[in-house]
């Protein structure tokens, strides 16, 4: 059968044993009634259904409750960020010990560095890409600000090689061999926000941890969309948000991952705040700070409720789905069916510079337009019902979303896609 028709794609949904879960979620519509071909999970994931219940629920208790909903009800609201952490947990690979939600992404990235990066006259370089979503980049340039160095010293930026879009493991690898003991700080992404590819988290933090570096991630684009095992490769430390693969809401709050190795070392710096503080004496008021074993150590202030309500009920979706083993495998075998289509159907006119390996790529498809205007292009699929995003100069970022997207959506996609391009 061919593969470029809706016949086939439609056989592919009713083989996917997921699909079903399409139903948990508002899909929105176009004008004419029609489902979107919702492509954008990469920048903001779709609200489950179950996510008004359960702010509902919290506005109910606060409603009925006030101050009383700390202790009372189902999910009282003073230990709520723990209702969270095994989910995240295995989203991750991580013990429930190591994950907190807290803060915003870059906040973390922040506070993490308080902790990660303390620069020596002979250790003083972050090692991050030269392409780094640009939040990272003002956040890492700050801080060796702040310590008193000079970016343009203190700053290792790993760019492509020449001609190329993604970055090549063996040249990161290399860079830190060769400048390592210099190096204070690796921070790199779990997944390259321009063009969806997946870095070697596994073997750049051994070959960091080699050479006396820390190690940390940026996992916006990862969290919901790899399977990792932070844990086990021993990073010292990881953040994320929520909104995207994780579906939690417009600036939910993010997550935080610190190794375990890193729980009791009272030596460690850190911005402090009083939900950081060991919860069985944390209302005696006492001025003396004594951190929690555990990643909520980093916490500052009590967690806004509803918008952890959001997560939760992003996680209990997830987790009705079967988890990330199971949204991962069809993740790859629905981004590789869009793949084939648009190289069968485009390949001249666009270039997919997510990279092919399954080990190097997620969700995300990166399209370089060779041929037009890539904004016209895209200005064209959006009024025919497509929502991705466009990234200058010329790049159509599409996410094909386990969870919500269906195969029948990549054939759409590719077909509008193709009569904007002629």
């Amino acid at each position: 059968m061919n593969k470029f028709t809706l016949e086939y794609a439609q056989k592919l949904d009713n083989l996917d044993p997921i699909a079903p879960m399409r139903n948990e979620f508002h899909i929105p519509k176009q004008d004419n009634g029609d489902d979107e071909i919702y492509l954008c999970g990469n920048s903001l994931g779709l609200q489950p259904k179950k996510t008004s219940s359960y702010l509902n629920y919290e506005l109910t208790q606060w409603q009925k409750l006030g101050v009383k909903g700390h202790f009372s009800g189902d999910f009282p609201w003073m230990p709520y960020h723990e209702f969270l952490a095994e989910e995240s947990a295995k989203l991750v690979g991580a013990k429930p010990s190591e994950v907190v939600c807290m803060n915003s992404l870059t906040a973390n990235l922040h506070f993490m560095m308080v902790s990660f990066y303390q620069p020596t006259n002979k250790r003083n370089k972050i090692l991050i890409e030269d392409h780094a979503f640009p939040s990272d980049h003002y956040a890492v340039e700050s801080q060796i600000k702040f310590h008193g160095y000079n970016p343009q010293d203190a700053l290792v930026l790993i760019k492509p090689r020449k001609g190329e879009e993604t970055l090549c493991t063996e040249d990161i690898l290399q860079t830190i061999e060769d400048q390592g003991d210099e190096i204070a700080l690796i921070m790199l992404p779990g997944v390259q926000y321009y063009t969806g590819e997946v870095l070697d988290m596994e073997v750049i933090t051994q070959a960091g941890h080699s050479k006396g570096c820390k190690v940390g991630f940026d996992l916006a684009h990862a969290a919901g969309n790899l399977v990792m095992d932070l844990h086990g490769w021993q990073v010292d430390f990881a953040a994320w948000c929520n909104y995207k693969y994780l579906n939690s809401g417009p600036g939910s709050v993010a997550g935080c991952f610190v190794h375990e190795s890193h729980h009791h070392n009272k030596e460690l710096p850190r911005f402090a705040g009083w939900w950081g503080h060991d919860k069985e004496t944390r209302f005696e008021m006492d001025n003396t700070f004594i951190p929690m074993q555990s990643t909520e150590a980093w916490q500052l202030s009590n967690p806004p409720i509803l918008s952890l309500a959001a997560i939760r009920a992003s996680l209990d979706t997830i987790k009705m789905a079967g988890g990330i083993e199971i949204l991962r495998n069809k993740s790859i075998q629905l981004s590789a069916y869009m793949r084939e289509l648009v190289q069968q159907e485009l390949g001249e006119q666009l270039n997919i510079i997510t990279p092919s390996s399954r080990k190097a790529s997620g969700a995300q498809l990166s399209l370089i337009v060779n041929t037009g205007d890539g904004k016209t292009i895209f200005d064209a699929i959006e009024a025919k019902g497509v929502t991705c995003d466009f990234r200058h100069p010329n790049v159509i970022r599409v996410a094909p979303v386990p969870l919500y997207n269906t195969y029948s959506d990549a054939f759409n996609f590719v077909t509008i896609l193709k009569e904007a391009m002629q």
